[in-house]
């Protein structure tokens, strides 16, 4: 039996993962941005072993979510599923930052960061991160306030730290996961992918004990490794994206 923690699980695609895995007799924490959708999500998943409740647009909320996690001993494996779509330029976290980026790639940093290394990292990527900048104008753009990061930047931003992770810490299974554009209330209800396939591959990275689940820094389309952007290999591109993030928050990469 593995211990699981899924941010973003109230709904969606974070939902159906724990769902599964419950299923599958595996101890899971689940996450909600707040009581009232942590309320909501102990009807859909009265079998979770509880419910963490934290805003992930906001930096010291995170913070304590990471403590919250810590707070619970050590953990086989998270899943970073949680994560909002395209925004107007205008939305802002309680940081003042932008919602998307806040959320997307901010929050996931803060909590690999801070919480002791699990045993497995998962990271919700998507395939439009293949339309994603993450170079050295662009990251300092983002520090600079000149650059509102798009939903494509920030999906590059959690495979580019999937795999910082995976080449930092050589004890940590870590891969970044497409789930394909599944009929979620993210993906819409016209949405043409397998809405099963779209949690299948995160559950069996954070689950399985194949030798091929056990495959560190990998970018995954229904569990077959897929062509990535280049720019998220790059040791430079993710040093100076560890390094943007550590401005913004005041937290070090261990």
């Amino acid at each position: 039996m593995a211990k699981i923690f899924i941010t973003g699980s109230s709904d969606g695609l974070g939902l159906l993962a724990a769902q599964n895995l419950v299923s599958m007799g595996h101890e899971v924490f689940c996450h909600a941005r707040n009581d009232a959708r942590a309320k909501e999500t102990a009807l859909e998943i009265s079998e979770a072993t509880s419910i963490i409740v934290g805003d992930l647009s906001s930096m010291q909320e995170t913070i304590n979510i990471a403590k919250q996690v810590n707070d619970l001993g050590k953990f086989d494996a998270i899943i970073h599923n949680a994560g909002v779509y395209q925004l107007p330029a205008s939305a802002k976290s309680k940081d003042d930052l932008p919602l998307t980026f806040a959320v997307n790639s901010i929050a996931p940093y803060i909590l690999t960061a801070l919480i002791h290394q699990p045993k497995r990292l998962i990271f919700l990527s998507s395939s439009m991160h293949m339309q994603g900048d993450a170079s050295e104008k662009q990251l300092n753009e983002i520090l600079e306030n000149k650059n509102i990061p798009s939903y494509s930047d920030t999906k590059l931003h959690d495979l580019i730290l999937a795999l910082a992770v995976a080449r930092k810490w050589p004890g940590v299974i870590s891969n970044a996961v497409d789930p394909g554009w599944v009929p979620t209330k993210m993906g819409g209800s016209g949405a043409p992918d397998d809405l099963n396939k779209g949690f299948a591959t995160q559950v069996w990275l954070a689950a399985a004990n194949d030798d091929e689940s056990k495959i560190s820094g990998r970018y995954l389309h229904h569990k077959k490794e897929m062509h990535c952007n280049p720019q998220a290999k790059e040791i430079e591109v993710q040093e100076k994206f560890l390094a943007v993030c550590k401005e913004i928050t005041g937290i070090s990469f261990r």
